[in-house]
């Protein structure tokens, strides 16, 4: 099995397909894995998997998954980020493509404020994002989704540790779309493709807010999920949106 390891922390990843890299972020929170991708709306290992190099990983600590590494408490966005940037120096990726559901909402703003010059387009599928009448919904979720089957697989992390990391993670950043404000969306130059859904965890108007402060964005049809036709339809307009902002390649 194929696994990147730095220091204490240990990646499984998969990755299908040739071409230019996209990297997928799983959906389902802090228990986001390659093997959960079956059950999105859409698997994009499988639907681009003849138009791109796709690479997707198990979420570090995700307790369905098989990555493993320290909870980095005064840093919880940012040890992610590092995870998926140094999976793509480990293969060799420079510039990619980034694709995220769910919490990848969130961690794709966070990679752009990290490495905009290595990433070519973003696509947010259904993206998370802050409720104000549910300020505490992420909070809530993962104390008691993702904290106890996490301490019960690692004896060393504690339900104290994981309010402390859920706190920092979301309770103090509870705006938006937790790991950028609005300026630095506004002054977004990367492409970016937004497929917004409305149920508590992913916010319509925080996704359309994204799109309509970014200056290079696109919006997909809403909603997308009531049916398959839609939702090959978004497919479809994914795959425009992507193959329009790789890099060319130069002939030989």
């Amino acid at each position: 099995m194929p696994f990147y390891e730095r220091g204490d922390t240990r990646i499984y990843y998969e990755e299908v397909g040739s071409g230019f890299p996209l990297l997928i972020v799983p959906g389902g929170g802090l228990n986001s894995t390659v093997a959960g991708l079956q059950t999105h709306p859409f698997n994009p290992m499988e639907a681009f998997k003849n138009d791109f190099r796709v690479i997707a990983a198990d979420l570090r600590n995700a307790p369905p998954g098989q990555s493993t590494g320290p909870l980095e408490i005064d840093r919880p966005w940012d040890a992610y980020s590092e995870d998926q940037l140094g999976l793509m120096d480990f293969l060799g990726i420079g510039e990619f493509m980034v694709m995220g559901f769910c919490i990848g909402g969130p961690m794709m703003h966070n990679l752009l404020r990290l490495a905009s010059d290595r990433i070519v387009a973003v696509a947010f599928m259904q993206p998370s994002g802050f409720r104000p009448e549910l300020p505490d919904l992420f909070y809530q979720n993962n104390i008691a989704g993702w904290g106890p089957p996490l301490c019960e697989k690692r004896p060393d992390i504690t339900m104290d540790m994981v309010h402390d990391f859920l706190t920092n993670m979301y309770t103090n950043r509870a705006d938006f779309v937790f790991t950028v404000d609005r300026d630095f969306v506004r002054n977004l130059q990367t492409p970016i493709l937004v497929a917004p859904e409305d149920v508590p965890a992913h916010p319509y108007a925080v996704a359309k807010e994204v799109a309509d402060l970014a200056p290079n964005s696109e919006m997909t049809i809403y909603p997308w999920k009531d049916s398959q036709e839609h939702i090959d339809e978004v497919v479809e307009h994914a795959r425009r949106f992507m193959k329009a902002h790789q890099p060319a390649v130069t002939p030989a």
